[in-house]
């Protein structure tokens, strides 16, 4: 679908606003958590009508989600360390109310549902080429039994290359080389 000029310079308009308003914070990260940490119901009023019926995003927590549904529902970081909470694991008490806010969260979705779960986080403050990570284990409360419920999908796509024969080359004795080099 092609949209009209009508359609466009309502949005650049709305881009710019957007852009006035975000650099008024210190940080990208700290206005994206700001963005995302006000309830939808809270800044909704002050949004102009959308341009078509899908025609936007909701970003919101899981708390601010109770008692709301939309077709389509993307959960992020599906890890231990996020849901549940490396805060929240102290009790058992705090260990269920995790998996309830993770019940709350899928159940928002009517038609679609995503739990994203990253294989790795970088870690912050690293040269600027830096790849130290540490790798992301799937939340607890999806345990292997749960996966044949959930289609599985890897990104980006891993492309497997078609077996090559081995071919026979010379035998090497690597305990000799070995023994070789360190006695």
């Amino acid at each position: 679908m092609e949209d009209s000029y009508d359609n466009v310079a309502p949005r650049a308009a709305d881009l710019d606003a957007l852009q006035r308003i975000a650099e008024t914070y210190p940080s990208r990260e700290r206005f994206l958590s700001e963005l995302t940490l006000d309830p939808p119901d809270a800044t909704s009023d002050e949004a102009g009508p959308p341009l078509r019926d899908e025609d936007y995003l909701i970003l919101s927590t899981i708390h601010s989600a109770k008692g709301q549904e939309w077709r389509s529902v993307f959960v992020l970081n599906c890890v231990d360390g996020c849901i549940p909470s490396d805060l929240a694991t102290g009790t058992r008490d705090e260990i269920e109310e995790e998996r309830r806010l993770l019940y709350v969260a899928m159940t928002r979705a009517k038609d679609d549902l995503e739990l994203i779960v990253p294989r790795r986080f970088h870690v912050h403050g690293q040269p600027r080429n830096g790849d130290r990570h540490v790798l992301a284990a799937r939340t607890r409360f999806l345990p292997p039994s749960t996966l044949k419920h959930f289609a599985q999908v890897v990104w980006p796509a891993i492309a497997v290359a078609p077996a090559t024969p081995v071919r026979e080359g010379p035998k090497v004795d690597l305990k000799a080389r070995m023994r070789a080099m360190w006695g």
